[in-house]
């Protein structure tokens, strides 16, 4: 019977455990949805090129071309948004701002 009841309650702490797991990829919320009021904010950006690109692409925009990290850590560049070509940017926290 001890058996049984540890049994039992290591089955359900493993999937306790793994309905309480966390995603640990930042939302990728719709364009400007969330965004920091004065984004894009300088800061040390550990985004790669090709990570801000799918940042871009993940929100709605296509065609990203001639992204560049600037002085300030932010990338920017140019992309296709609701049919328009529009210049956008990335900064450090995931904030994408259309200028």
């Amino acid at each position: 019977m001890k058996k049984l009841l540890v049994a039992t309650l290591i089955a359900s702490a493993t999937s306790f455990g793994a309905m309480a797991q966390t995603s640990t990829t930042a939302p990728t919320p719709a364009p400007n949805a969330d965004a920091d009021k004065n984004a894009p904010l300088p800061g040390a950006n550990s985004f790669t090129e090709g990570q801000a690109k799918s940042r871009l692409e993940a929100n709605g925009y296509t065609n990203v071309t001639g992204l560049k990290k600037d002085d300030n850590g932010v990338w920017k560049g140019v992309a296709t948004n609701v049919g328009a070509k529009v210049n956008v940017s990335v900064d450090y926290r995931g904030n994408i701002t259309r200028n």
